[in-house]
């Protein structure tokens, strides 16, 4: 049997749908049975039955810090594909996403070492990955260095990845995939989803980022492909293609017929925009999302290759146009 993490999260919900096709029994993880109905939602969007769910999914309630209802949850667990975590840029959710994504992991592969586990899947980052060497784009071998992690995110998803690869140095047989900017239906509150959102109501001011993009329904198929090779203790980056937030933001406007992106972002603009929010969260409970680090960010150009995906597994990604369709037709 299976054992899914974040069930109730955007990732988690599509492998949770791939999986039943595959026929494969899964143990699937959840905290709310608000969360658990919108992944529900998810399942009944690709047309997957109640027959089907009651055959194929054990949901059970868990915190992956909470190591007694853990325990219990790794009892009869075979391949364990870990999709909870915790985004947030709000300065006041540090130790929260710390705690969340790195004590976390920690927890799960120390249990998969424990309970014997056979193989476990990690979904981290391209947050978690260090700059290109001699070329433009960045690999699975661009150096990694936790002191040029500058956001809380990124900090916390390098430790979760470190975990990780440390397990695999006890036994522990891994495979860690590092998602671009992950576009898919059902999740709309919260990280990617509430970028999606944005984009199909219309993004009109956009900022000059150019990173790596890739749709849900390929990172789904694409962590079962892994954990039914023979492959293990690699890293693979999926991003279908590397594009400016203005090429997305347009291609959604002309999909969901709303305003073209028109206003370029400059830093000033996001610097005032920081120091108001900065005495809106001194005044009020307010929590502020924007950062310095963030603001840094917006403004960066970073290509991201997944090469090696394709080559070892000749997979071929869905390009935007294809996977954003979906999005609209599931919608």
């Amino acid at each position: 049997m299976n054992l899914l993490t974040g069930s109730t999260g955007l990732v988690g919900a599509h492998v949770l749908a791939q999986l039943i096709f595959n026929k494969k029994k899964t143990r699937a993880l959840y905290r709310t049975e608000e969360k658990r109905e919108q992944t529900l939602a998810v399942l009944y969007n690709y047309q997957i039955s109640k027959d089907e769910i009651e055959a194929y999914v054990e949901w059970q309630i868990a915190d992956i810090l909470n190591l007694p209802q853990l325990e219990e949850a790794f009892i009869g667990i075979k391949h364990v594909y870990h999709c909870a975590g915790f985004i947030s840029n709000s300065p006041s959710d540090y130790k929260k996403m710390r705690k969340i994504n790195i004590e976390g992991a920690s927890n799960m592969v120390n249990l998969s070492l424990h309970f014997k586990i056979h193989k476990f899947c990690h979904v981290s980052s391209i947050a978690a990955l260090g700059k290109p060497l001699n070329s433009k784009h960045i690999t699975e071998d661009s150096p990694l260095a936790e002191d040029s992690k500058p956001s809380a995110y990124e900090i916390s998803k390098y430790g979760a990845e470190m975990e990780v690869w440390r397990a695999s140095q006890e036994g522990l047989d891994v495979v860690i995939v590092n998602p671009g900017i992950i576009l898919g239906d059902g999740f709309y509150d919260s990280g990617s989803g509430a970028l999606l959102n944005k984009l199909k109501n219309g993004l009109k001011v956009y900022p000059p980022k150019t990173t790596a993009f890739v749709g849900v329904y390929d990172v789904a198929k694409i962590m079962i492909l892994l954990m039914e090779s023979p492959v293990k203790n690699q890293r693979y980056i999926l991003a279908s293609e590397n594009l400016s937030f203005k090429q997305v933001a347009t291609h959604f406007s002309r999909l969901y017929n709303v305003s073209k992106p028109q206003l370029k972002l400059k830093p000033w603009m996001l610097y005032v925009a920081w120091i108001f929010e900065v005495l809106r969260s001194f005044l009020t409970p307010y929590k502020r999302q924007l950062t310095l680090d963030v603001i840094s960010s917006l403004f960066e150009t970073s290509y991201y290759s997944s090469e090696k995906l394709k080559n070892e597994f000749g997979f071929e990604f869905e390009k935007l146009e294809d996977y954003a369709k979906t999005i609209k037709d599931r919608a």
